[in-house]
């Protein structure tokens, strides 16, 4: 799955797949991140009401790559708010994005 362009002012586009899945699932994370001088790091955090994950990665300003991808491995059902943020190099926000995903259990019951 290609991410598509950014659209006029979009610094930061977020693909999470699958939307729904049974658990234990493995959700894979692009973030398509708008070169810029100011980019120092990216975040992504994958949380429910019981189930907290994260990861951050360095970014090279301009010269980091377009696409960034992550994937949870294993995560137990519940319904997940998975977020990317783009931080500037004190570590403010420039930008943050979020979806919403649903783990199911896998006898249907949650």
């Amino acid at each position: 799955m290609a991410a598509g362009p950014l659209g006029a002012g979009e610094r930061l586009t977020l693909r999470v797949s699958p939307a729904v899945s049974f658990a234990p699932a493995n959700l894979v994370v692009r973030a398509t991140i708008q070169a810029d001088r100011a980019n120092r790091s990216v975040e992504v955090v994958a949380e429910s009401n019981d189930f907290y994950r994260a990861s951050e990665i360095e970014l090279d300003g301009e010269n980091a790559p377009r696409t960034n991808t992550f994937e949870f491995r294993s995560l137990p059902s519940g319904t997940y708010e998975v977020r990317v943020t783009v931080r500037g190099g004190g570590g403010q926000p420039l930008a943050n994005v979020r979806q919403e995903v649903n783990v199911i259990e896998a006898g249907g019951a949650k």
